[in-house]
């Protein structure tokens, strides 16, 4: 396969999805079995990413291809300069990967979907809002400039509102859907703000020219705070879309959409689509900028994991887990840890979505029952499910011949390092901490819905196991969670196939006086154009592979104490959860109400915004409508009067010079006789009076 046939390949891929969203939409009314073209489409890209895939890592995995065309060229502007602006794709390995994942991951929620949506009265724009969705993310990913993936980005936001509002007659759906549509706007104004701030800068949007340019020296303002401030704020556009704290409460509430949706968008998708982004901007951030997202990286995974100890909704369980999950990886890029962060998105990609599958099928066999304290002992309905929930829950857990074992160790032994180099040991702390209570509580959710005896034994006596079109996918997602697919080392990544040849550490550009520092100067354009290379020095890789023995034990015991405390309270009830609950009840209510940030929003954001609405409503009505009304009295009062000045001045004088005349006229209309006598007389007459007035005015 040429780069040519890549492109096509890749370009099929972006716009298949396209196609089978507007012919599912425009005929799924009219022919039942319209889903099935979607269906097809989607198993077809899924063939020609694998291709795309096979090809690129195979045979020219040190290659970058791109291609682009002139979009707009509007020449040298007053103000904007040269006005050039191209569109095109970008295909390297972070490219084809995360392409594979997407494709197969939609795939598969497409197949699970024809049994899980069955019966659904919208069942075929379902499946053409799934189409959409994987279009507008097929874009992000094989964008080449920061306005397309842009553009792409909004397309998102657009397509998870309709499918978490899919079943928008129940409102907490609705309400749902508004409130991610809302929240992610947030950050996207901070990276709308970012983007126009590089194209005043740079008048491009390239990613490539970008780079080159900071690389040059040239950068916002001349000033190398405000290339920070830059990259903090196209990375607003991560917090929103990838739930980091404080914009993380929109996701949890969307497990009101279908469980298929979760899995496709709030697992493994939607939400890795701002990581991508950090990881395709990583170059351009400063040491500061990386040190502020891991900031928000560690209270992204710490607040979510301490709320998931207590939750038992089972979707709510797993929405906060992918929170924490998401907040482990923008922690590995704060700290520099770029390898093992992108490893974690693809891994996490496999395991979360089976898991919210897997979540799926339990509440598909239970009759929509989510409460994991109703239920339990499942696993002798539905061995498959429970097999495949244990190994993705012993993957994001991180044990031994997992996927999740590589890469979360990869991340702590990346936050080590970072303590040994800087001193700061905060985030390794927040790591491993994190990384126990997710052991916990995914054994919690196991145990309680599995294990044990039936607590509703009505809906325990009515489940079973899931159809094929169910269970299939969870198997396929089971196996891409076991480590072969990475690495023949099963305890380290490092000298595997995904990270020494795929996936590396690209050259930072920006100037040594902002980096880490650790981060080597000696990069140049064309390194960074056509190769990729480590970015760290020798001194941190070697605090990396010092780092990695004592993060694999250190993680290995506190995922087993989290573990074993899991089947102490729940499976083995030497220790009653109750009692400690209610021991530890303002911290329990605490994680319980979710920190009440939520709370907190409705307290002081809401309130101030809902305040500030009927302000802004009495202003209108009490002060514009009032001028405008007391304007409009004005005019009517002043219309009355020179109404009545017209008709009783104006008309009147009229009217009465006319009834003058008409008085003077009927007086005047007795005179006239008719007859040459009577005028004759009283000519002379006249003639008589005007010689006598004459003859009086003489003498006097």
């Amino acid at each position: 396969m040429s780069e040519n046939q890549i492109i096509l390949f890749s370009l099929f891929s972006l716009f298949a999805p396209l196609l089978g969203f507007v012919v599912t939409v425009i005929l799924g009314k009219r022919f039942k079995f319209m889903y099935l073209f979607e269906v097809a489409v989607i198993t077809l890209v899924l063939l020609a990413s694998i291709s795309v895939l096979f090809v690129k890592l195979g045979y020219l995995p040190d290659t970058k291809i791109v291609s682009e065309f002139a979009w707009i060229s509007l020449g040298n502007l007053p103000i904007l300069g040269d006005f050039n602006l191209s569109l095109g794709i970008m295909i390297d390995n972070l490219t084809v990967i995360m392409l594979f994942v997407v494709s197969l991951i939609s795939t598969l929620v497409h197949y699970y979907s024809i049994a899980y949506m069955k019966g659904d009265p919208r069942f075929n724009r379902y499946f053409a809002y799934l189409g959409i969705f994987t279009f507008s993310m097929m874009g992000i990913v094989l964008t080449h400039n920061i306005l397309m993936m842009y553009i792409f980005w909004e397309l998102v936001g657009l397509s998870s509102y309709l499918l978490i509002g899919f079943w928008y007659e129940k409102k907490s759906a609705s309400d749902a859907s508004k409130k991610a549509f809302i929240v992610n706007r947030i950050g996207d104004v901070g990276m709308f703000a970012g983007i126009m701030m590089i194209f005043v800068t740079y008048h491009t949007f390239t990613f490539d020219t970008i780079f080159e340019n900071i690389s040059s020296g040239v950068l916002p303002f001349n000033s190398d705070f405000w290339l920070t401030i830059t990259g903090l704020l196209l990375f607003c556009g991560a917090i929103g879309k990838s739930a980091q704290f404080p914009l993380h409460v929109w996701l949890p509430d969307a497990m009101e959409g279908p469980t298929p949706v979760s899995a496709l968008i709030h697992a493994a998708t939607m939400v890795a689509a701002g990581v991508y982004l950090v990881a395709r901007i990583f170059v351009l951030l400063t040491g500061d900028a990386l040190f502020i997202i891991a900031v928000v990286g560690a209270l992204s995974a710490l607040i979510p994991a301490t709320i998931a100890l207590t939750q038992n909704d089972i979707k709510k369980v797993l929405a906060y887990s992918t929170i924490s999950q998401l907040g482990y990886m923008i922690l590995a890029l704060g700290v520099g840890s770029f390898a093992y962060g992108f490893f974690h998105l693809i891994t996490h990609a496999f395991f979360k979505a089976g898991l919210f599958l897997g979540s799926g099928s339990v509440i598909h066999s239970m009759h929509h029952e989510q409460d994991i304290q109703k239920m339990g002992a499942l696993r002798k309905k539905m061995p498959i499910t429970y097999i495949t929930f244990v190994i993705f829950s012993i993957a994001i857990a991180g044990v031994p011949l997992t996927s999740g074992f590589l890469s979360k160790d990869g991340i702590l032994a990346g936050t080590y390092a970072f303590g040994l180099l800087t001193g700061q040991w905060i985030f390794a702390i927040v790591g491993f901490l994190v990384a126990m209570m997710t052991a916990f509580y995914m054994f919690r959710l196991v145990i309680l819905t599995f294990h044990g005896e039936a607590r509703d034994h009505h809906k325990f006596e009515h489940a079973h196991e899931s159809p094929l079109l169910m269970t299939v996918p969870l198997m396929i997602l089971a196996t891409l969670s076991v480590f072969i697919f990475y690495t023949a080392n099963p305890v380290d990544a490092e000298g595997g196939w995904f990270l020494s040849k795929w996936v590396k550490t690209p050259t930072t550009v920006v100037p040594e006086s902002a980096r880490y520092s650790f981060m080597v100067s000696d990069a140049n354009i064309e390194e960074i154009a056509h190769s990729e290379k480590i970015v760290h020095s020798v001194s941190y890789s070697e605090a990396l592979h010092h780092a990695h023995m004592p993060a694999v034990f250190l993680s290995l015991f506190l995922a087993g104490l989290g573990i074993l405390t899991a089947f102490l309270f729940y499976q083995w009830k030497k220790l009653n959860a109750d009692k400690l609950a209610s021991s530890l009840k303002p911290l329990y209510n605490f994680s319980y109400n979710k920190w009440y940030i939520d709370e907190f929003y409705d307290a002081t954001f809401l309130a101030f915004t809902m305040a500030l609405s009927r302000f802004l409503a009495w202003f209108d009505q009490t002060i514009v409508d009032g001028i405008v009304n007391g304007t409009a009295t004005i005019t009517r009062f002043f219309s009355r009067f020179t109404g009545g000045f017209d008709t009783y001045v104006v008309d009147g004088l009229v009217n009465l010079f006319a009834y003058v005349s008409g008085m003077f006229g009927l007086i005047l209309r007795k005179l006239q006789l008719g007859k040459v006598q009577a005028y004759v007389v009283l000519v002379i007459f006249s003639l008589v009076i005007l010689v006598f007035l004459f003859t009086n005015l003489q003498i006097g």
